[in-house]
This record gives C-alpha cells, sequence and structure tokens, in this order.
C-alpha cells in the first residue's frame, strides 16, 4: 500500500538521521513533488541540527582548551552603554559531564531563548551569580574601574559558594583584576560559561529594567532597558533624569536643556 504524502511528512517531522537515510533510499524513486519537497525539508532541518550540534562542541572543546582540566569560571558584562540602570555582571561554572544545548552569544538569541535558557543554566550549573554596579557608583568612580569591581565581586560571590576556580574567562580585552584571568576575544559566542553568564546577566538585568519601569514609567525602561532610544532621549528631555541614570552617561542631554 503506497504511504500517502501527509504520512510520510508526519514521519518525517522527528526522523533522527539514520532512519532519515534508510527513508530517502526507499522513497529516492518516488515521483510524487510533495514527497521529494518533504525530504528536502527534513534534509535541510537535520544538517541544521549536526551543525548546531558541531558548534555547540566547539564551544565546550575550546573552552576545555583553555582550562586544561582545571576549574574555570566564565563572565561576562552587560549593560557597559546605557544611560541608566546598572551595570551587570554573570558568572558561571558549567558541569563538564552535560552540554546545554543553544548556548550562545546573548545578544544572537530572541528573549524568549534567554528566558529557556537562563532557567536552564541556573538549573543545571554547579555555581552562578550575578554582580550589579549601580548608577550612582559609576559616577562616582567611572565605568572602566566598575568594571573590575563588577568582574572581582562577581568572582568573590562564585568562591563564597565554595568553588575557587583556577581559571577566569571572560570576553574581550583584559582588564587585569585577577592573576586567573584569561581573556577571549568574542568569547561569549566562543566559550560556553562565557555564553551562559552573558546570558544570565542579560536576563535578570532585563527583569530588574522591567521593575523600574514600574517605578519610574516615564522612561520606557521595560523596552529600551536604559539604552538610549529615541524615545528613553526624549523623555529625558522632557522629565529630566531619575535616580538611575548615569549623571556622567546624560551630561549632553542636560547641557541641551540648559540652553
Amino acid at each position: 500500500m503506497t504511504q500517502t504524502i501527509a504520512d510520510i511528512k508526519k514521519r518525517l517531522a522527528h526522523i533522527d538521521a539514520s532512519d532519515f537515510a534508510v527513508l530517502e533510499r526507499s522513497l529516492r524513486s518516488d515521483t510524487r513533488k510533495g514527497i521529494q519537497e518533504a525530504l528536502a525539508v527534513c534534509r535541510r532541518r537535520l544538517e541544521a541540527e549536526i551543525a548546531e550540534a558541531n558548534r555547540l562542541r566547539e564551544m565546550y572543546e575550546f573552552e576545555e582548551s583553555l582550562a586544561s582540566g582545571q576549574l574555570l569560571v566564565g563572565l561576562d558584562e552587560v549593560g557597559r552603554g546605557p544611560l541608566a540602570g546598572p551595570l551587570a555582571v554573570g558568572a558561571v561554572i558549567l558541569s563538564r559531564d552535560t552540554m546545554i544545548p543553544g548556548l550562545n552569544d546573548s545578544k544572537k538569541l530572541s528573549a524568549a531563548q534567554r528566558e529557556s535558557l537562563a532557567k536552564e543554566i541556573k538549573a543545571r550549573a554547579r555555581a552562578w551569580t550575578v554582580e550589579y554596579i549601580e548608577a550612582e557608583e559609576i559616577d562616582a568612580a567611572g565605568i572602566s574601574l566598575c568594571l573590575r569591581m563588577a568582574f572581582s565581586r562577581a568572582v568573590r560571590k562564585i568562591e563564597a559558594s565554595g568553588l575557587v576556580p583556577e581559571v577566569v574567562l571572560l570576553d574581550g580585552n583584559p582588564l587585569g583584576f585577577d592573576a586567573r584571568e584569561r581573556n577571549v576575544i568574542k568569547g561569549d559566542g566562543r566559550c560556553a560559561s562565557i555564553a551562559a553568564a552573558s546570558i544570565v546577566a542579560k536576563v535578570e538585568r532585563d527583569h530588574l529594567m522591567q521593575d523600574y519601569a514600574k517605578r519610574f514609567p516615564h522612561y520606557g525602561f521595560e523596552k529600551s532597558k536604559g539604552y538610549a532610544s529615541p524615545e528613553h532621549i526624549e523623555a529625558i528631555r522632557v522629565h529630566g533624569l531619575c535616580p538611575l541614570h548615569r549623571k556622567t552617561f546624560c551630561s549632553s542631554f542636560l547641557q541641551e536643556q540648559l540652553f
């Protein structure tokens, strides 16, 4: 009995690569256009899944090559450039036993993907934390010093959990805040632990800014997250600054109001 196109599509929807190879051979001579199109769709899906599995494995393997079996913590910052809200630094120690599918630079993920991954990271990581530096401290000390302070505090919080990392991995250029520091350019897309830290920090800071939006509703923090969107800049011009604003970052807007 000839299988219908609908039956074949149903089988192809969740088939793995080995079963697909067998089915594809059996349907190679089937001239129905719908069958060949369904095979092509499934083939592309499987190729994408293989590419994603390879990408994820490379992230873990590259990170392991930097650690050489030592305990490592990955760190990344979120919120360096906003006009309002805190700087956030995430720190994560991942388990070597299992990989977390979908880990990537937080900027390459949708909000829904970040939320889902953040939950899994928190559940499966050996340790995680997010350290905040508030606007007042950024104004007083400057963003460069605050970056080093935030990274250092995040590592100390991890160590307080009882795990003392031997390697401290962070994205970007050297900060020189820790003798264990190792830097990876574009590390949030190359190292699993740094990617995990970027996701957790982004999600936690976004949640915080959404809460702040209820207290300071004029600035659209739930949308801009404190960054310099046109709507946020206009709100500053109309309403002035709130306690969350980094005054040193907003000086140009304040000067405009004086003239």
